[in-house]
């Protein structure tokens, strides 16, 4: 079959811009390509893959496990369903926070930062790229999960330490930044079927109120905190005024912020240490 053959088949049953997307990963070129290319012939491997892929679509699972790989602040990382797919706010957690450590830490070198929950890695992968003096180590209780993250490690050529860890269990060490987006949706929530349908419910849920993770993280995190501090969590957006009074329980000293993501949601919340400044 040709390009064009494909893509016919492929837009009489998905969106016309995953059948693009889809068939440009595959044979790797830019999806503005395909249409200077279209009498070209694809391989029958190819072919049947790619119907593969479109049946995929058309069961809704998400283009990104399809793919098998997401774009996250520059970089290519590979997914599978054992992670969670990146959000456009979990970048933004990552530019905040990065802004933030240039302020607070100005020029400091050997930073050492602890993403905690980290998936597929691109968090900590991302702080390390940016800050290639840090030391940045990269827990999660998921095997599988810690899998992915090391793969992406390896492909970016980065050096960080992986732990198997729930929360600081196997984690005796102090750090100056620890970063999270752990799971934060409550049991009884309504989320997307295609979410709640495809990607790890351990990396989702968090008990009755959600809070279930932050409660782990926050009791024990006074004991992993170097004298100055930055901590940063992704949350659901209606949880900024019980993550800060946890905060304000469990810590002394500290100045608190709640930022908004672009669509105007409370999702980022930055305790430092008030001797930071």
């Amino acid at each position: 079959m040709t390009i064009e053959e494909l893509l016919v088949y492929a837009k009489s049953i998905i969106h016309k811009d995953q059948a693009k997307l889809l068939l440009a990963d595959l044979l790797n070129q830019n999806p503005l390509e395909l249409l200077l290319h279209l009498n070209e012939e694809v391989p029958p491997k190819l072919v049947e893959l790619y119907k593969n892929e479109v049946l995929a679509i058309k069961n809704n699972v998400p283009i990104q496990y399809v793919l098998g790989h997401v774009n996250f602040y520059g970089n290519d990382y590979i997914i599978n369903k054992d992670v969670l797919i990146p959000r456009f706010e979990t970048e933004e957690l990552v530019e905040n926070t990065l802004s933030l450590i240039y302020t607070k830490f100005s020029g400091q070198q050997n930073l050492k930062i602890l993403d905690i929950g980290c998936g597929s890695g691109v968090i900590g992968l991302t702080l390390k790229s940016k800050l290639p003096t840090s030391k940045v180590t990269l827990s999660d209780i998921s095997k599988e999960a810690l899998s992915v993250a090391t793969q992406n490690a390896e492909r970016l050529n980065l050096e960080v330490e992986l732990i198997q860890s729930d929360v600081f269990e196997k984690i005796p060490q102090k750090y100056d930044i620890i970063i999270s987006n752990p799971p934060y949706i409550m049991d009884n929530e309504e989320i997307e079927d295609i979410v709640k349908n495809n990607e790890p419910h351990i990396a989702l849920y968090a008990g009755k109120d959600g809070l279930d993770c932050y409660k782990k993280i926050m009791q024990d995190i006074k004991n992993h905190l170097n004298e100055k501090f930055i901590i940063a969590f992704e949350i659901g957006q209606y949880q900024a005024p019980s993550i800060i009074n946890m905060a304000n329980y469990f810590l002394e000293n500290i100045n608190i912020e709640v930022k908004k993501d672009m669509q105007g949601r409370q999702r980022m919340i930055f305790i430092t240490s008030k001797n930071i400044e």
